[in-house]
């Protein structure tokens, strides 16, 4: 950002007619994250080389999130729900989005970039939305009576509006990744490490939604990572975070695959399934022309 000049003499660079300091300058990209000098790279200030082969990957994410390193019963769990988040098949958007980009002799990058893309609010997001509920609920209960009772009361005012985090269109008995995650949060739980308060609100809105619905509507694996990241201490944008490091994995092994196999331009589904189309009829546009013209509405 400082320019020489022909003598060698740095140019000061100016702004508005004002000139920048070289401190000011070097601000310029500012970040907490890691800092990367010749012969060091530091991760919140620890180096690279020290985290490597001694901490845990569930470690190495918290540390880069959160700016601390965890204790050792909090990285199992973040690795338990990174785990949980890694593939769930092509049927999966993000997933087949890959899948599809890499048959078409497209880049890997290009390919785990176009499936990173399909992860939003609705595929990929009810990790987040889960947990500002569970944050809702949870603010609303301190002091405030019985959990069960705010439950109803947040569920009545959001109405009909789908709950995020329950119910799967698959696992419609249960979802074999929230049941194990819940498993490991009670643990916690009894032992003292976690309050429990994210994973009682969360089984508490699951009943709720049962006797509303007249059916079983289980807690899905955004729900359950919704609670461990609430009993984690996680803020809720962590959500859609740890989604989106999570599927990355399974995103990349399915386009490394889909090159592997040989496919190529590959549809959303096979060609003999097809697709409905709700157009007009047959036009032709020559004998449209000439009719209007005999009308008169050339």
């Amino acid at each position: 950002m400082v320019l020489r000049a022909a003598g060698g003499e740095p140019e000061p660079v100016t702004r508005g007619g004002a000139a920048v300091e070289r401190d000011e300058l070097k601000r310029w990209w500012r970040t907490a994250l890691v800092e990367a000098r010749p012969g060091a790279v530091r991760l919140r200030g620890y180096p690279i080389e020290e985290l490597m082969g001694n901490v845990r990957w569930g470690s190495v994410v918290w540390l880069v999130l959160r700016g601390e390193l965890p204790r050792d019963w909090e990285a199992e769990l973040l690795e338990a729900v990174l785990v949980a988040g890694v593939d769930h098949g092509p049927m999966a958007p993000s997933i087949a989005i890959a899948r599809m980009a890499a048959s078409c002799g497209v880049a890997l990058s290009a390919a785990a970039a176009a499936g990173l893309a399909a992860v939003g609010d609705v595929h990929g997001g009810a990790g987040e939305q889960c947990m500002k509920l569970l944050y809702r609920i949870e603010e609303r209960a301190r002091g405030a009576g019985e959990l069960s009772e705010v439950v109803e009361a947040v569920l009545d005012e959001i109405g009909s509006e789908r709950v995020p985090g329950y119910g799967h269109r698959i696992h419609r008995s249960g979802d074999p990744r929230a049941v194990r995650l819940c498993e490991m949060v009670r643990a916690r739980a009894e032992q003292g490490q976690l309050s429990g308060i994210f994973l009682r609100i969360g089984q508490a809105v699951e009943e709720s939604l049962g006797r509303r619905k007249g059916r079983t509507l289980p807690m899905n694996v955004d729900g359950a990572i919704a609670v461990t990241l609430c009993e984690l201490g996680f803020g809720a944008p962590a959500g859609k975070a740890v989604f989106l490091v999570s599927r990355c994995l399974g995103i990349v092994a399915h386009a490394m695959e889909e090159v592997e196999q040989g496919g190529r331009l590959k549809g959303p589904m096979p060609p003999e399934v097809g697709y409905v189309y709700e157009g007009p009829g047959v036009r032709h546009y020559r004998a449209e022309r000439k009719g209007k013209e005999v009308g008169g509405e050339a």
